[in-house]
């Protein structure tokens, strides 16, 4: 099925995802394609459609938890769409694969900011808007005016007014592919800029370079409460299933130690969430994206 695809990027056949995943876990996908750019990635979107193929799109492979039996059809990388464009009046145009501090950093040779708490979250700037990923109380959608979207055969560009987010969320429809975002950037000083990069680098540094493969947060944190507080709680720091760790630097990040498998962090994750309703009646969500199938 996977030979009559073809594209102007790469195809891989039956590639493992430990090689794309941040937390090094993963059994293999059927098909590994990284298209050019959009045409290129909409004829792949329409082949597949034809083959009957499913697929699934990623970026770094951060906030991502594939399971050992990998993926059946396609993953579909957007690590060649790494444009980032000044578009005037405090707006900047970045693709899904640019990395995060790229942009703030592109921001900031322009005189503009308000965006430098991603400054510190690895990744691209797809990734963090697909999770609204933020810090200190922001979003990065709140800094949103509009996504690209491939929706059907059709690329599309929707006003942020038109679709549903929320906290670490972004509602999209099955199968939509995130292209790009415009975002609205504020005036400020570089020299200002410059210090929230460095905090928010040495705030990550510190807390959040566990020393093994992460995914970084692996849960969500409830309302009003800190996860990494509840998992304390609950006496978990350290606590080892195979080779998939609570870490002993920040207990919200389940860390590969050595030779992890997705079952390992499947079952840590369901001790951690077991053992925290006992002690704190809070059930804690998943912020990592588990995808796959299971040996």
């Amino acid at each position: 099925m996977t030979e009559n695809i073809e594209i102007r990027g790469s195809l891989l056949q039956n590639e493992p995802m430990s090689r794309h995943t941040s937390l090094k876990v993963g059994g293999p996908a059927d098909l590994f394609a990284i298209p050019e750019d959009g045409e290129d990635l909409r004829s792949l979107v329409n082949q597949l459609s034809m083959a009957k193929m499913p697929w699934m799109a990623v970026g770094r492979g951060y906030n991502l938890l594939v399971l050992d039996g990998g993926i059946r059809g396609a993953v579909i990388s957007l690590e060649k769409f790494c444009r980032i464009e000044e578009r005037g009046n405090g707006r900047i145009f970045a693709e899904s694969g640019a990395d995060n501090l790229d942009v703030v950093r592109f921001g900031q040779r322009l005189g503009l900011g308000g965006i430098g708490f991603i400054s510190g979250i690895p990744g691209s700037i797809g990734g963090a808007i697909r999770m609204n990923a933020g810090a200190y109380g922001e979003g990065i959608l709140q800094r949103a005016v509009c996504l690209t979207i491939l929706r059907g055969n059709e690329i599309r560009e929707f006003c942020i007014s038109e679709l549903d987010y929320g906290y670490r969320h972004l509602s999209l429809e099955p199968g939509d592919i995130l292209i790009s975002a415009m975002l609205q950037l504020e005036a400020r000083d570089p020299a200002i800029t410059e210090e929230e990069i460095k905090k928010d680098l040495e705030l990550r540094r510190t807390k959040h370079n566990v020393g093994f493969p992460s995914a970084g947060s692996f849960f969500k944190n409830p309302q009003g409460q800190a996860a990494w507080r509840l998992i304390d709680g609950a006496g978990l720091r350290g606590t080892k299933v195979g080779g998939a760790g609570v870490s002993e630097l920040h207990s919200n990040f389940l860390v590969n130690l050595g030779g992890a498998t997705a079952a390992d962090f499947l079952q840590l994750s369901a001790k951690v969430k077991a053992e925290v309703f006992k002690t704190s009646g809070i059930v804690l969500e998943e912020e990592v994206r588990i995808v796959g199938e299971e040996l």
